[in-house]
């Protein structure tokens, strides 16, 4: 009797042991991102087109360069593993980071309702200010002119320019779209009057189209962006990836690699507003 009492409470506590364990949300049981990366070998950021943070090659289907893929590729160079990226739009990254299909999404804006379902280093990655393409006979010199009925304005959906336009331009009509590259078109096609992105963007379509007028209305809106990785007890990758930006950053590697997509892409870096928040002021 007493070897049977000694089993069954033996096999209630290996149920009591299985239903606490059960009872662990998923993600903590799951592998944590720095050992998955050591694991695979390969480190997955997201990408979407948006010239200049990610650019696809046409001719080759490769994304292969923008400042994004740049930083992507030393992240993955300095961990010693592969780099893979993954098609995203900036309203789907947030998902995909929390559905463990990347690990890091370059250029997402540190807004506070993303830092409740993803984590950002507490360095930034550069800095940028909304700009819109618009008509040459467009007034849109000040948001307060770009705020009329009378205007059509494209934006990428669930983006940080859509929160800032929805809520300064109230009687615009403002039309939004998937990504930065969908925004454009509208514009280009004539849908809308403007397109508003944040102003390095811009100055790649700028320079594509080869028409209308790039501007910073005022107040001009100044803004940090950050690498956005996923909410997780191990803090191991958050805190390389946080001092890997902030040694680029410092040391002013971060803008010479900007400066140097824009050289390729046919644009002079000196009359391009910079990305370091510090030299903005010396300008």
């Amino acid at each position: 009797m007493i070897k049977t009492l000694r089993k069954t409470a033996s096999w209630v506590a290996a149920l009591a042991t299985a239903a606490t364990l059960s009872a662990v949300p998923a993600s903590a049981q799951e592998m944590s991102t720095w050992d998955q990366i050591q694991e695979t070998g390969v480190l997955r950021i997201g990408v979407t087109q948006a010239p200049p943070w990610f650019s696809k090659n046409p001719a080759t289907g490769e994304w292969d360069s923008g400042l994004g893929i740049t930083i992507g590729q030393n992240m993955a160079d300095t961990l010693g593993v592969d780099l893979e990226v993954v098609e995203v739009t900036w309203g789907t990254a947030v998902a995909a980071l929390q559905s463990n299909k990347i690990d890091a999404m370059p250029v997402l804006d540190p807004k506070p309702d993303r830092a409740m379902s993803v984590a950002f280093p507490s360095n930034p990655l550069l800095y940028i200010s909304l700009a819109v393409l618009a008509n040459e006979d467009l007034a849109a010199d000040t948001w307060a002119e770009l705020n009329s009925e009378d205007v059509s304005i494209a934006v990428p959906q669930g983006s940080s320019m859509d929160t800032y336009v929805t809520a300064n331009l109230p009687l615009a009509d403002i039309q939004r779209f998937p990504d930065n590259g969908a925004a454009i078109a509208a514009y280009q096609s004539g849908r809308v009057d403007a397109v508003s992105l944040f102003h390095p963007p811009l100055l790649a379509a700028r320079q594509r189209l080869g028409t209308g007028q790039l501007v910073i209305p005022t107040p001009a809106f100044s803004s940090p962006t950050s690498i956005a990785v996923r909410q997780e007890d191990d803090q191991r990758f958050l805190n390389w990836v946080d001092t890997s930006i902030f040694y680029w950053y410092e040391t002013g590697q971060t803008q010479g690699w900007y400066a140097d997509f824009l050289t390729e892409f046919g644009l002079d870096p000196a009359a391009s507003p910079v990305i370091q928040r510090e030299l903005m002021f010396n300008n």
